[in-house]
């Protein structure tokens, strides 16, 4: 479940006492009632702060909850055109509305205040991407890019992420937050893992998984509590996805690998390699943890991609 600590970084949020306390009970909503991760909740209360702090310059004063039930449909229009002068990206403005969104329903539901104006208000097309996977040469070279990891334990704890990231398909977030007593050795090859919303999957760990994993923990300088991070950092804090994150650019630059090679990129191989050996698409939402099927469909996209530059490069009148 995430929590709220050092969500409110910033002070108070740019509100009358009313609506704030409004805001800050609906952050609390999302955190212990939807199960929102600790992502989640920075991004809702930065796009709320960011709208409350642009109408508060609007207003002249903080707004209230009268202020809030009076919006409009322009009004909400002129904060989206003034942060697109900004440069914020249609992505980013999507989210925005839909935090903002969910905060107004919230407040319906509540019988706190009523405003649909914002309904009125198209949502920004969002240009359709789909994942960039690593081929499987070169999600095999960093696999083996942990050589001297049976002597330093930082390079055994690295090569046991990765393969987690790759070798189960977690999220970056997901791995590292494995307890230690949830450590996937010999004899336990599969995890339970609680992700986005909540939501409970079981994922198989390869025994070369398991072995990575007993190396670390062989070598790992640290004591290591139960209940405690399974991965530490240099220091004996919890380790840090920003450290794994420059661990693959420094792999980008060593293996030549494309810039899109990141943690997630290799939870993205995990999927396209799977469907191109003949996976099932639902087993592999069920591996990923995807709510919906139409998440894991964009795979399809990925491989069909791959499937007709194939054809493409090897047909004789392509």
């Amino acid at each position: 479940m995430a929590t709220l600590e050092g969500i409110f970084d910033d002070g108070e949020l740019p509100l009358a006492d009313d609506a704030r306390r409004s805001a800050e009970a609906w952050l609390v909503h999302l955190a212990h009632e939807r199960g929102a991760a600790v992502n989640t909740l920075s991004a809702y209360e930065r796009d709320l702060r960011q709208f409350l702090g642009w109408l508060r310059g609007e207003l002249g004063h903080a707004p209230c909850l009268a202020d809030l039930a009076r919006l409009d449909a322009k009004r909400f229009r002129a904060f989206m055109a003034a942060r697109r002068r900004a440069g914020a990206q249609s992505r980013s403005l999507a989210r925005t509305m839909s935090a903002l969104r969910v905060f107004f329903r919230w407040l319906e539901a509540q019988e706190i205040t009523r405003n649909r104006s914002l309904l009125q208000v198209a949502m920004p097309k969002v240009p359709h991407g789909i994942p960039k996977p690593l081929t499987v040469e070169k999600a095999a070279a960093v696999m083996d890019g942990g050589a001297g990891a049976e002597l330093d334990w930082v390079m055994a704890r690295d090569a046991a992420v990765l393969l987690l990231l790759y070798g189960s398909g977690l999220r970056i977030s997901e791995a590292l937050g494995l307890l230690r007593k949830d450590a996937p050795l010999d004899g336990r090859d599969v995890l339970r893992i609680t992700g986005k919303g909540g939501k409970e999957r079981l994922v198989p760990v390869l025994p070369v998984t398991q072995a990575a994993v007993a190396r670390y923990l062989a070598l790992c300088p640290y004591p290591l509590a139960a209940d405690g991070p399974l991965f530490l950092g240099a220091k004996g804090g919890q380790l840090s996805p920003r450290i794994v994150q420059l661990l693959m650019e420094r792999m980008r630059e060593g293996l030549g690998l494309p810039e899109t090679a990141t943690p997630h990129a290799l939870r993205h191989s995990f999927a396209t390699h799977l469907l191109s050996a003949g996976a099932d698409l639902r087993q592999i939402q069920e591996l990923l943890g995807h709510a919906s099927l139409s998440t894991t469909q964009v795979y399809t996209e990925v491989d069909r991609t791959r499937l007709l530059a194939v054809y493409d490069k090897a047909h004789p009148r392509a």
